[in-house]
């Protein structure tokens, strides 16, 4: 199979993302769209100008400007096109099933319910699932360089919403904020029967994918690339076959890795870890899921059997009930 090859298999192949902030995936156009339409001010004058911004020099640089977008959000349909920009590129892409992160934290302070976001998000996801299919899981996810507290009073108010809702996160800055700072709201997200994960080892030490394991019982670690700095705790994630969402691009935009040809998740997943690949904020980071696969293509070599093993884990690693990960499953060994 030659290289053109194996990326049109790439792009075809039904495939999972389980690490996606729905916020990150808002396209330049639509911010700048969404800021006239509700009398934002924003310190950019043209898609160029936004273009520029995303020269970030750190996670914090990035997250300054992530939230600078996010506040253009504020009607029902304001969310609803920001959740049905993505899905239609999901549709574009061939992910068939969306793990996506909600963070209603960032909202609030612009007067936005919970509510409002939900109505948006919910409409867009069934549109998406009544005309071709999509499958979609919505996270909570929880910004840690907020208050527990804070967490806590958020988590009631999405219980009007649980229905909707299946798992929990912790995302945003690590540094200074530990997981083990959130343990009464893993609590009782797990006594309400929320699937739990959160973001570890990305800035922040191997220690945190420690605390995240036996502080907060999370099943699925979002990045967790950092565990390879400590080989006991490599051993046991390979062991208790425990998910990593990892994001290649998103790695190297902040940093995290220098270059592509630096990044461990192919040793990772040849070692027998349970590694899955994601785009975290793709419009910020420079390409959506399937430009993920074809950056270890090219700058790491990756061949189909890694691939496929990859997007096996993707649903593997997925909250769906096992009859439909494997439903899924079969459909990926049918492009083979």
């Amino acid at each position: 199979m030659s290289s053109d090859e194996f990326i049109n298999w790439l792009k075809r192949v039904p495939k999972a993302e389980l690490h996606l902030h729905i916020d990150g995936s808002m396209q330049p156009k639509r911010m700048l769209s969404l800021a006239k339409k509700n009398g934002i001010s924003l310190p950019y004058d043209s898609l160029d100008a936004v273009q520029a911004a995303y020269a970030f020099e750190d996670l914090q640089s990035f997250l300054d400007l992530y939230y600078l977008g996010a506040s253009v959000l504020l009607e029902e349909d304001d969310f609803f096109h920001l959740m049905m920009d993505y899905l239609l590129k999901c549709r574009e892409q061939n992910i068939v099933h969306a793990e996506i992160m909600i963070e209603p934290q960032t909202y609030a302070p612009n007067g936005v319910s919970f509510a409002t976001m939900m109505s948006g998000f919910k409409r867009a996801i069934k549109q998406a699932h009544d005309q071709w299919g999509q499958s979609v899981i919505l996270i909570l996810s929880f910004l840690r360089h907020l208050s527990e507290q804070d967490a806590l009073e958020m988590l009631e108010q999405a219980t009007d919403f649980r229905d909707d809702l299946m798992a929990i996160g912790l995302a945003s800055s690590e540094l200074g904020n530990p997981p083990q700072k959130f343990s009464q709201l893993y609590q009782e997200a797990a006594r309400l029967g929320f699937r739990l994960s959160a973001h570890a080892g990305e800035e922040g030490p191997a220690d945190f994918i420690w605390q995240a394991l036996k502080g907060l019982d999370v099943e699925r670690i979002d990045h967790g690339v950092r565990c390879v700095d400590d080989p006991e705790l490599v051993d046991f994630l390979c062991e208790r076959q425990i998910p990593l969402t990892v994001c290649p691009l998103s790695n190297t935009k902040l940093r995290v890795f220098e270059t592509m040809h630096q990044h461990t998740v192919l040793s990772l997943l040849d070692r027998g870890l349970c590694v899955t690949i994601n785009s975290d904020d793709p419009a910020y980071f420079g390409g959506y899921l399937n430009e993920n696969y074809i950056a270890l293509h090219e700058h790491l070599g990756m061949n189909q059997a890694q691939a496929l093993r990859l997007v096996e884990n993707s649903f593997k690693a997925s909250f769906l009930s096992p009859e439909r990960k494997q439903a899924f499953i079969k459909q990926v060994h049918a492009t083979e």
